[in-house]
């Protein structure tokens, strides 16, 4: 549902701060008796997914999303008539069923999501919380935050003519966003070729096709494996076709597969460990009756009346309430995006990026790292090497960086390291290398915890590597 997409803006460094994550959602339930309070295992008989909605400017991702909340019950007929009218009056009749997922006026008039919306929807085996993220290149820090929250993706294309390809040449964001999403830890993905009602494409098999074959060597190269971890479908969002109930042979004779319901049924993801050591990434931060902070549980779980520590401040605080979607919990597991109360901090004294750790096993905090990089597209005439500046992008960190020193290049073939000296390195190189940032951070090296070990470096609004903490400084986590 986002139209105007030439209006570049680049991020310069001095702008770090406002690339910080938005999150649209902050009312928190309170509701303090006992019987309110939902057992999480009773809470969490169906399993939990979190899935990030990305692609290209005008693929259909808010107008995707918002369907899946109106054939789920989530949204009622007044209230689509309602958006219907709103769209009509601002001569964008086509646009009503994104209005569900974007919810502010900026993003109304524009027809671009900006920030990451967030709602919730049930199937018959699991509890899914959706992430729209925005499509437009201005606001891929956004959509970083989105991905970086979630377990799978959807990729939305367009199959209308001339709008696949603008996504997939050089510059467009289907090709930044599938790279990013592999790097922040979306480990399946689900391609929905959208719009196939559309008057150029007609349900036509011969441009279904021709999607899939043109993606399927880019998504193998971005490190997805095509057989196991991706699905292709048909469907339509605004009318809604192939998305809850089968695609009728009527309309579309020669698909024979699942509706995107079952598809997002049927996806299996890596179990997580609800007794390790808790990680919680915080993305955004709050007062209501004391300190509520939002994240993602990576590690671990959050129980009510814990102690903690949020993390790299080591101040110790203690969990007064866990909210889960709209419920209160005793509980929270890992992959679940939960708000928390807290007491022993003010609000002022956290920032985004910062972690809910253990007390027993806190996060690393680091002023410097070692890092694989690998080396995507640098800016014309820039040269990596030691002195190279970007933004570092890390779960919900944002943050300057230099690199201080390359230390050896990875032969692509092998995977080994090669012996001569490297003083820098072109598109394409792998490297291990030294990275400095100016304050204190939260990572972890991603063997031990690949969500808080793996990032994004960016310059001037563009992704130019993606990378892993491959090793910390000694003593760095008290």
């Amino acid at each position: 549902m986002e139209k105007d997409s030439d209006d570049k803006v680049t991020v310069s460094s001095q702008e770090v701060q406002a690339e910080l994550p938005k999150v649209k959602d902050k009312e928190v339930p309170a509701p303090e008796d006992v019987e309110a309070v939902v057992e999480m295992e009773q809470y969490n008989k169906k399993r939990h997914l979190n899935v990030v909605f990305i692609g290209h400017v005008d693929a259909g991702k808010s107008t995707t999303g918002g369907q899946i909340l109106f054939l789920s019950g989530q949204v009622d007929d007044r209230t689509i008539q309602k958006y219907e009218k709103e769209a009509k009056d601002k001569s964008r009749e086509s646009w009503y069923m994104a209005y569900i997922m974007d919810t502010n006026e900026e993003e109304r008039v524009k027809g671009k999501t900006v920030e990451v919306g967030r709602a919730h929807f049930e199937t018959e085996t699991t509890r899914f919380t959706i992430l729209d993220a925005p499509g437009h290149k201005s606001y891929v820090p956004n959509m970083i935050s989105g991905a970086s929250q979630a377990d799978i993706g959807v990729l939305v294309i367009s199959a209308r003519k001339g709008e696949f390809e603008t996504g997939y040449e050089r510059g467009g964001q289907t090709r930044e966003h599938v790279q990013l999403a592999k790097t922040l830890g979306v480990s399946k993905l689900l391609v929905v070729v959208n719009k196939m009602d559309e008057p150029t494409v007609n349900w036509s098999k011969e441009r279904y096709d021709e999607i899939e074959s043109k993606m399927i060597p880019f998504l193998k190269s971005s490190g997805y494996n095509v057989k196991k971890d991706v699905q292709f479908l048909p469907i339509s969002g605004l009318m809604g076709t192939n998305m809850k109930t089968r695609l009728d042979k009527a309309v579309c004779p020669w698909w024979n597969g699942p509706c995107l319901f079952e598809a997002l049924d049927s996806i299996e993801v890596p179990p997580r460990d609800p007794n390790g050591p808790l990680r919680m990434p915080i993305i955004d931060k709050f007062k209501d009756m004391g300190t509520v902070v939002m994240g993602k549980v990576e590690s671990g779980s959050v129980t009510e009346g814990d102690t903690l520590l949020v993390m790299p401040n080591k101040t110790q605080v203690k969990v007064l309430a866990v909210f889960c979607d709209e419920n209160k919990v005793r509980r929270a597991g890992p992959g679940e995006n939960v708000r928390v109360k807290l007491s022993g901090i003010d609000d002022e004294d956290i920032l985004s990026g910062f972690v809910l750790s253990s007390v027993a096993r806190p996060i690393f905090a680091v002023t410097e790292f070692d890092a694989q990089l690998q080396i995507l597209e640098l800016l014309d005439n820039a040269i990596f090497t030691a002195g190279y500046k970007a933004v570092l992008h890390v779960h919900s960190v944002v943050e300057e960086c230099e690199i201080v020193q390359l230390l050896q290049q990875i032969d692509p073939k092998t995977r080994k390291p090669m012996k001569k000296k490297v003083l820098f390195v072109k598109n394409g190189a792998i490297v291990l290398c030294r990275i400095q940032v100016n304050n204190l951070i939260c990572v972890e090296k991603f063997s031990d915890f690949p969500q808080l070990g793996r990032f994004t470096l960016r310059t001037e609004g563009k992704t130019v590597a993606v990378g892993k903490v491959t090793e910390l400084p000694s003593g760095s986590n008290f």
